[in-house]
């Protein structure tokens, strides 16, 4: 009993150097360089955003934001190291729409149940493009190609089970044509193989190819858009507007791992809303022909929920090799 005595103020002074070190241990977050993984190939979308956030984060916050591509497995390579990692709040991922489609194709057993999110930045929607001197000068004709001779037009995508993938699943769905898919880590290396015509035609979002359409080496025959999109895409027809309802888009926000403290949660949060409400970040994405799409943290988890729950149903209807 003497010796329990003697132990409880010690168990108790412990207990408030607990308490006060955890407020000072928040307070200090940052304390060195966090790391953002993206998890796609340089200098596409989800690249450009990423660098542009980390450049605008400069006012914000006292530390660098360190990006690291980490590209495969359609986003399952990079955004399944930042669920691997400690919950401290020094990585980071981009989250990217593949995380509600590749777990419903059996790639991952990873979910959007298994990030904290910070905030949703942007939303862009599918376009078809071809190479200028391509003979598919219409949707049209590519689709009539497509119909005549199932599997002649090669379409190049940002990886098996990408949301670029789906978009051209889905268009075989709702127009009855067979296409060639070929696959890539990424955007940008599916591009690059439009314009080398290693493939005829890919699905990939305005801002990877918003620099060939302007130098006129790309020409865009269909958005997968609500409505049309402002210049270079202005006059590029949507398949609502043909007839066809079809809307098929990409989104792109940043997580953390599970249990990351809330404090944490709280501080990166904070600094997600003020880079979305930047000027300099919003003008950079419009630049790169982005479309800014903030959603605050509990936003973006309802809006991440409804879209695994929407693609898990299409893609019980669609025959998609896994």
């Amino acid at each position: 009993m003497k010796l329990l005595r003697k132990l409880l103020p010690v168990a108790a002074l412990f207990a408030t150097l607990a308490t006060v070190a955890a407020p000072a241990h928040a307070a200090d977050f940052p304390n060195h360089p966090i790391e953002m993984i993206v998890p796609s190939s340089a200098g596409g979308g989800t690249d450009v955003m990423a660098r542009l956030y980390a450049e605008t984060a400069k006012k914000y916050i006292s530390q660098p934001i360190v990006v690291s591509n980490k590209p495969g497995a359609s986003g399952a390579i990079g955004m399944g190291e930042v669920q691997r990692a400690p919950a401290d709040g020094y990585k980071v991922a981009v989250l990217i729409s593949e995380l509600a489609i590749i777990p419903h194709l059996g790639m991952t057993k990873m979910t959007v149940a298994d990030f904290i999110p910070l905030g949703r930045l942007n939303g862009d929607p599918g376009l078809i493009a071809v190479r200028t001197e391509s003979p598919y000068k219409t949707i049209e004709d590519l689709l009539e190609q497509s119909k005549k001779q199932p599997g002649s037009v090669s379409m190049g995508n940002a990886g098996t089970g990408s949301i670029w993938h789906l978009a051209a699943a889905a268009v075989e769905d709702k127009t009855g044509v067979k296409f060639n898919h070929v696959p890539y880590q990424g955007a940008a290396p599916s591009v690059a193989a439009l314009v080398g015509g290693h493939v005829d035609a890919i699905t990939v979002s305005p801002a990877e190819i918003g620099q060939f359409v302007i130098a006129g080496k790309v020409r865009v025959l269909v958005s997968m858009a609500d409505r049309r999109l402002a210049a270079p895409y202005d006059k590029v027809e949507t398949f609502k507007e043909k007839g066809t309802d079809l809307v098929v888009g990409t989104w792109r926000g940043l997580g953390v791992p599970l249990n990351t403290p809330p404090e944490t949660v709280q501080a990166l949060r904070e600094i997600t809303r003020k880079v979305a409400e930047d000027p300099m970040f919003k003008d950079g994405l419009t630049r790169g022909n982005l479309l800014p799409a903030y959603l605050d943290g509990e936003q973006f988890q309802a809006f991440m929920n409804s879209q695994s729950a929407y693609f898990k149903k299409l893609l019980a209807g669609l025959n998609l090799q896994k």
